[in-house]
């Protein structure tokens, strides 16, 4: 039977994680594992979305005018233009959202929340908000709350200097 043997920092060069360090590393991947999975079975459940496609559709409702360039909307969803686009285009075929060419960029495409998008997002929101709050918000105190943002702050800037942080319309 062979042992786990974890290296000692020093010799080797490598600066490996203390046992505190490699516990919050693991229960980090134990978050971004299921967290998803949970928020993705109460809206297929509820709302018949999957999260992103909620995320999606949610960004835009909260627009005054439900619209958004499709590349501004990638950045604010942490997405790809590629999977943006797929998700989109099933979007659409839902009557959720339609796709217009932007009038100040006509190379440009914006995604644009039809009546039965902000619909489905005003019916699915309180059941996911309910559900976010169980999982996450009502865990955690005030305090935990605002330290969580700050390291997930520090984290996202790490792995994306150039991401917009949040959503313009939300300083408002």
């Amino acid at each position: 039977m062979t042992e786990h043997v974890r290296p000692e920092a020093g010799g080797d060069g490598v600066r490996w994680l203390t046992p505190d360090q490699r516990l919050a590393w693991l229960d980090m991947v134990r978050v971004i594992t299921t967290l998803p999975a949970s928020l993705d079975a109460q809206l297929a459940q509820d709302a018949g979305l999957s999260f992103f496609e909620y995320h999606v559709l949610s960004m835009l409702s909260e627009l005054p005018d439900r619209t958004l360039r499709m590349s501004r909307l990638a950045q604010l969803t942490s997405s790809s233009l590629s999977r943006l686009s797929n998700v989109v285009k099933r979007l659409e075929a839902r009557g959720l959202v339609r796709r217009e060419p932007d009038p100040d960029d006509r190379r440009a495409t914006r995604a644009v929340i039809t009546d039965e998008g902000v619909r489905l997002i005003e019916e699915a929101a309180p059941a996911h908000v309910a559900h976010v709050r169980e999982l996450l918000i009502d865990a955690l105190s005030p305090a935990q709350l605002a330290q969580l943002h700050e390291a997930q702050q520090r984290v996202l800037a790490r792995l994306d200097p150039t991401a917009a942080t949040r959503p313009e319309w939300l300083d408002t």
